[in-house]
């Protein structure tokens, strides 16, 4: 496709884009309306893209699962430090990776890649304490047209609108991950089934992978409720044994430490790439598709680090709101494609950012103005 003719005059073009970006600035994103125009030619663009491949799922995940837990065993078993912070360090970024497959499952036709989610669970899902029920019909909430940025939104907190030690209040909770969800899933899953309003209170509160402290989960019904109890039951008993093997000493102190260090790490990682999703400065009030795809974030190429720290297609999440349906191996196509054929004074260039240090800064100063 040849892309439209782009201005000549370059300083007038310049001029154009910066009078553009401080109108966007002065303008609340609830009074944003849509561009039609892009959102069209994006679906457009994108038609030929929406069909996941099995062979790249399975042989990206799969790899990135078996690095992993390599990288653990290194930092286990290495009789040298050298040797055993390198592996940790692999492990960290590679179950990330693995883990972040959560984000797919929850767009992925059931059909799509068959058995994918199941081994996702056996392999991921279950041994680090972050099944797929506690992601599935959650996220698909944050994709809702009228929910995205309010206060119904599970996972969106207007972050650049709170206190300054929000942000760095919102990374340090996260280290604490680990520990919270052996107790969930050792403690409180037993518990709740034999104390029926101590499981009205975990299904509402501890059953989502959200950062809205005031979301409600519902309770599941039908299929999905049948395998959110396989999987919730699956991630107690390895819970319970992690914790009774660890206490008998048959798995030494230091690699359950280590193990938990590692989970830590990545889930600390996954919260900084999350604090860099959007840019948090809705007020609350529905927005337009065009004023979600601005209040969120695409860091792509050339940069290189993004797909260590927003793996899987998270690098291009503001295209993921415009085009939702199209899965993380075709992000880049779609992206390339919507470049070639937008000029730079259309909105889709106003969600594009350089890397993760500007996007950090930004949200610091919002706070500070706050």
């Amino acid at each position: 496709m040849t892309a439209p003719t782009l201005p000549l005059d370059r300083a007038a073009h310049d001029a154009a884009a910066k009078d553009q970006s401080s109108a966007k600035q002065a303008v609340k994103l609830s009074e944003i309306a849509d561009d039609q125009d892009m959102i069209r030619l994006a679906a457009k663009l994108a038609r030929d893209l929406s069909k996941a491949s099995p062979k790249v799922y399975w042989t990206d995940f799969l790899a990135s699962t078996v690095i992993g837990y390599a990288g653990l065993a290194a930092a286990i078993f290495a009789g040298s430090t050298a040797i055993a912070v390198i592996g940790g360090v692999i492990a960290v970024l590679a179950l990330y990776r693995a883990g972040s497959f959560i984000h797919e499952l929850t767009h992925l036709k059931r059909d799509a890649v068959p058995g994918f989610r199941t081994v996702w669970n056996a392999l991921i899902g279950v041994p680090l304490l972050v099944p797929s029920f506690m992601y599935i019909e959650v996220h698909n909430l944050h994709h809702n047209k009228t929910r995205y940025g309010t206060v119904r939104d599970p996972e969106y907190l207007p972050l650049a609108r709170m206190k300054p030690w929000s942000v760095p209040l919102f990374v340090v909770v996260a280290a604490l991950a680990p520990i919270a969800l052996l107790f969930r899933y050792a403690v409180l899953t037993p518990l709740s089934f034999l104390i029926p309003p101590l499981r009205t209170l975990v299904v509402e509160r501890y059953s989502a992978l959200a950062i809205n402290p005031d979301f409600r989960r519902r309770m599941p019904e039908g299929r999905f409720a049948r395998e959110w109890t396989t999987e919730e039951a699956a991630a107690s008993i390895w819970a319970i044994a992690l914790i009774a093997l660890t206490a008998t000493g048959i798995i030494p102190l230091k690699a359950f430490a280590i193990f938990l260090g590692i989970m830590s790490a990545s889930i600390v990682l996954n919260q900084i790439r999350t604090l860099v999703a959007h840019l948090w400065e809705n007020e609350g009030e529905a927005m337009s598709v065009t004023a979600q795809y601005l209040d969120s974030v695409n860091v792509p190429p050339p940069g290189l680090l993004p797909e260590l720290w927003a793996p899987v297609g998270l690098r291009y999440h503001a295209l993921h709101h415009l085009l939702p349906s199209v899965p993380y191996h075709a992000l880049g196509e779609a992206h390339r494609r919507l470049i070639e054929a937008l000029p730079q004074t259309s909105q889709y260039h106003g969600a594009n950012y350089k890397g993760l240090p500007g996007l950090v800064s930004r949200l610091v100063r919002n706070t500070f103005r706050a």
